[in-house]
């Protein structure tokens, strides 16, 4: 249990103890998020002046010590895999890149060979490492769903990248058909998410102290008595957010295995069309679109 520990400071008087922790692990680039920072103080592992405190909303107190404790994993190494990947734009700072649909972005529970990581590290000589368990990776996508994606391949872009995230700045549009006919040309679903009371792996729509705000708006571009081809504009980037969401207005995705019962398509329906952003170097807003899979159109 490798431990960090740091003094308040006199402007961090009176703060919030994730919050403070949050800012310390990113200046000291720990590769820790708030998420996790959030579980080890309810988990007992930090301490304010020798004293465990399990609130996440703790006031930290001036020249108070704080110590953090967790339990390091066990580095795994990423080996490069040779396999086509679509580059859509790159420079010395990020690159975009359309991701295949079944193709799952980093290495997780039973799966550490073959991800999206492997990819990159064979096309890309220089990645971030601010997670040295996923180099590069600023987001994910969903095992099936395809699309476009960022990736940082120095770790100041990471930073700016990821503050971008952290702040819903980032514009992303997915394409997605649903089942049935959307009766509106346009809305929006706003439902906290969390996870699922008995089946632990799923997520759902629910209004608990657990559940996390997410918000979707959407646009139908057509639709028939059967299906309707949508555009969704994700405000908040909560697990399986589109797929819960579609799902509780009684639309869900076409090939959606788990939140839908209808799997009359040969993959989950959802893309990631585009994604803007501010570039970390020039400071000024991009945007990169990726060409929605055939199978979509026909």
């Amino acid at each position: 249990m490798p431990n960090v520990n740091f003094i308040v400071q006199s402007e961090e008087k009176g703060k919030r103890l994730d919050v403070v922790i949050a800012d310390f692990a990113r200046k000291e680039k720990l590769g820790l998020s708030r998420t996790i920072l959030q579980k080890l103080i309810h988990d007992g592992s930090v301490l304010c002046a020798k004293v465990a405190v399990t609130k996440p909303h703790y006031k930290v107190k001036e020249a108070e010590e704080v110590q953090i404790a967790w339990e390091e994993k066990k580095k795994v190494i990423q080996q490069p895999i040779k396999v086509d990947l679509e580059i859509i734009y790159q420079d010395d700072d990020v690159a975009v890149i359309n991701k295949p649909a079944g193709m799952v972005v980093h290495p997780g529970a039973g799966t550490h060979a073959y991800t999206l990581v492997n990819v990159l590290l064979y096309h890309f000589k220089t990645l971030s490492d601010i997670n040295s368990q996923r180099p590069g990776i600023m987001h994910r996508l969903d095992k099936d769903t395809s699309g476009i994606m960022v990736i940082a391949k120095n770790n100041q872009a990471h930073l700016l990248l990821s503050k971008q995230f952290s702040e819903h700045t980032i514009r992303k549009v997915y394409i997605a058909i649903v089942k049935g006919k959307v009766e509106f040309d346009e809305g929006e679903i706003e439902i906290p998410i969390g996870r699922h009371p008995l089946k632990r792996k799923q997520m759902s729509a629910q209004h608990t102290k657990e559940a996390k705000y997410a918000k979707t708006n959407y646009r139908t571009l057509k639709r028939t008595d059967d299906y309707s081809l949508l555009e969704l504009y994700p405000q908040t980037g909560r697990t399986h957010q589109l797929r819960v969401h579609l799902a509780f207005i009684g639309h869900p995705i076409l090939g959606d295995k788990v939140y839908g019962k209808y799997n009359d398509f040969s993959r989950l329906a959802l893309h990631a069309k585009s994604i803007g952003f501010i570039h970390p170097r020039t400071g000024k807003f991009v945007e990169f679109t990726s060409e929605v899979p055939k199978e979509f159109a026909q």
